[in-house]
């Protein structure tokens, strides 16, 4: 049924699939391979490119939501709280804001739902980390994430096709 649709719809579904938030690239890589029938790297790229494009404009553009919340008492302090706990200590030392890249990363390049982009870039601006201090550990930690759901989907495709032949 998919196999019809113009390559540049699948490249697109795929890409859009990768944008949703918890499914990301770890769903659009093997829906790209076993639906859209994308090869492995074509399924990689237009999930990576898909899951990279929010990134940015959460890092650099979601405190307002946050202020919006804050309006709220409960909320404003919860939000309060956290930042100045997180930030204080992050700005005053260098080394921890390398910790807190490599934390991002780690947290990203996880392959589980809801420790993607998303969530990455959230924690992120929760940080207040710079968009130049935040964004290069999330790409890299999409990468990382990307090459591990590309591994377990080209594993279970080929369990899959022996499975096939052997019936």
């Amino acid at each position: 049924m998919f196999t019809n649709l113009p390559i540049i719809i699948r490249y697109i579904l795929t890409a859009g699939i990768g944008m949703i938030p918890i499914i990301e690239l770890r769903g659009a890589i093997p829906i790209g391979v076993f639906t859209f029938h994308l090869n492995y790297i074509e399924a990689f790229i237009c999930s990576f490119i898909g899951n990279i494009i929010p990134v940015y404009f959460i890092v650099k553009f979601i405190r307002p939501l946050f202020d919006f919340f804050g309006r709220w008492k409960i909320f404003k302090v919860i939000i309060d709280w956290a930042t100045e706990k997180a930030t204080k200590h992050i700005e005053e030392n260098e080394k921890l804001q390398n910790a807190v890249s490599l934390g991002l990363f780690l947290f990203v390049a996880i392959p589980l739902p809801g420790t993607g982009a998303w969530v990455g870039s959230l924690i992120a601006n929760f940080l207040n980390l710079p968009p130049k201090k935040a964004i290069p550990p999330i790409i890299i930690g999409v990468i990382t994430a990307g090459i591990i759901v590309l591994s377990i989907t080209a594993v279970a495709n080929g369990g899959i096709q022996y499975l096939l032949q052997r019936a």
